[in-house]
């Protein structure tokens, strides 16, 4: 089942939901701002994304721009701050099995469906 990483407030995430409907696939919304994401289950979307942490992090939030932007963080930390932060993590990610991508812009998603 294909699984989408969900944020209701970013448009970017609804677009991705309704190309969901229209492919009529099944999938299941993970509203990880409800319910954040663990360390290890970040470590596990960095690896199915095949990217680095840096890049999953939403370096124009406020949040980064006031605690992190200038500091020389390790992937640990960039996880970590992701876990304690959610609002830094890219959005949407969609996984389908063994593969993922980050939707931006959100047609990337029909690359795994």
């Amino acid at each position: 089942m294909i699984s989408i990483y969900h944020n209701p407030r970013c448009s970017k995430s609804r677009e991705a939901l309704d190309i969901l409907d229209k492919s009529k696939a099944e999938y299941e919304v993970i509203k990880y701002m409800d319910n954040t994401l663990s360390i290890e289950k970040l470590k596990e979307l960095v690896n199915l994304l095949k990217i680095k942490p840096i890049e999953l992090v939403r370096t124009n939030e406020s949040i980064w721009k006031e605690n992190y932007k200038n500091s020389d963080l390790t992937d640990d930390e960039l996880i970590a701050a992701m876990a304690k932060h959610p609002k830094l993590i890219e959005r949407p990610i969609v996984i389908n099995g063994n593969k993922a991508v980050i939707g931006r812009p959100p047609q990337k998603i029909l690359d795994i469906l």
